[in-house]
C-alpha cells in the first residue's frame, strides 16, 4: 500500500485488469510529464484511462502544495486491481448458453516530489 504522496484512485473501469497493466508496466516510476507523454502516444483504451487518473493525482498535490511544479512530481505507485466481474448470459447453439465474463479495474495512482525523503 501507498503510505505517502498524492493519491487517485479510479473504481469499476470497465476493462480488463490484464490489459491495462503492460501499459501501467511502460509508466510506472518514472517522472510526471514524462509518463504522460507515452501515455499520449498509446494505442491502447487503457492508456488514457491510466492518463485521466494521473492527472488527477498530480492536481491533487498541486492543489495540496502551492510550491509544486509538475516537473517535480514522479509516478511513486501505479496499481491495477481486479474489480467485480459482470456476469452475463452468452447465448450457443442448440440451446445452450456460456457465461460471459465482463472484467472490471480499480486504478490507483500515487505521485510524488522527486527527492523527498521518506522512501
Amino acid at each position: 500500500m501507498a503510505t505517502e504522496g498524492y493519491r487517485a484512485i479510479a473504481k469499476y473501469i470497465l476493462v480488463s485488469p490484464s490489459k491495462v497493466r503492460p501499459v501501467a508496466n511502460a509508466v510506472r516510476r518514472l517522472p510526471y510529464t514524462q509518463a504522460v507523454a507515452i501515455l499520449d502516444n498509446l494505442p491502447q483504451k487503457g492508456a488514457g484511462l491510466i492518463k485521466k487518473v494521473l492527472k488527477s493525482a498530480a492536481a491533487n498535490a498541486l492543489v495540496a502544495n502551492n510550491q509544486l511544479d509538475e516537473d517535480m512530481l514522479y509516478v511513486k505507485e501505479l496499481r491495477i486491481d481486479e474489480g467485480p466481474r459482470l456476469r452475463r448470459i452468452w447465448h450457443r447453439a442448440r440451446g445452450r448458453a456460456d457465461m460471459l465474463h465482463k472484467r472490471m479495474s480499480h486504478i490507483t495512482a500515487v505521485v510524488d516530489e522527486i527527492g523527498r525523503t521518506g522512501e
